[in-house]
């Protein structure tokens, strides 16, 4: 009877010895979940070479004025001219109303560098990569770069002209680190 007389008074004082094993078993239950459940969302994380190929830096301390170079971005061919001042003066004399995708010259380009020009250099009809880069090339009527697939002609800006790229040539995101050094991405 001492025992029976014992028990209510445990109860009554809060938390019982089954109350600690009900709660530390719903605890483990939780955290044991959490460590069953962490490497599938890990899993989903890309890879370290996606990760990799996210970003690409480069020197253009060797890119003569009027030269154009390719660097490969995602697996992408980024064409990198360091613009002349004709080009650019040419680029920015452009009426945009006669631009099927009327971007200014200046929202292309990052300010204070503007002589620099970087595009993802992928034609945007069809995914064709548009001659112009090497001097022997066809730079087009309007001296950017041109589709021999389909005929589209992009001016020094990279914008389309004419043809049937619907777009423009997509500038990709990019900044300077130094005064020679980019990073694309």
């Amino acid at each position: 009877m001492a025992n029976m007389a014992h028990a209510p008074a445990a109860e009554a004082e809060g938390e019982t010895r089954r109350d600690f094993l009900l709660h530390t078993t719903i605890a483990m239950g939780a955290v044991g979940t959490g460590m069953m459940v962490w490497p599938l969302i890990h899993s989903m994380n890309p890879a370290a070479d996606t990760l990799s190929l996210s970003t690409a830096e480069f020197n253009i301390s060797g890119v003569a004025e009027g030269q154009r170079i390719t660097v490969v971005w995602r697996g992408k061919p980024v064409f990198v001219a360091h613009r002349t001042a004709k080009e650019i003066d040419d680029a920015r004399k452009v009426d945009l109303d006669e631009l099927r995708d009327s971007q200014p010259d200046e929202a292309r380009v990052i300010k204070g560098k503007d002589q620099y020009l970087i595009l993802v250099g992928t034609c945007t009809h069809l995914g064709c990569i548009p001659m112009g880069v090497k001097a022997t090339e066809p730079h087009g009527d309007y001296g950017g770069w041109f589709c021999p697939c389909h005929g589209s002609h992009y001016d020094t800006s990279g914008r389309i002209r004419r043809g049937p790229a619907p777009k423009n040539l997509e500038v990709p995101p990019y900044q300077f680190l130094s005064d020679t050094t980019v990073r694309i991405g």
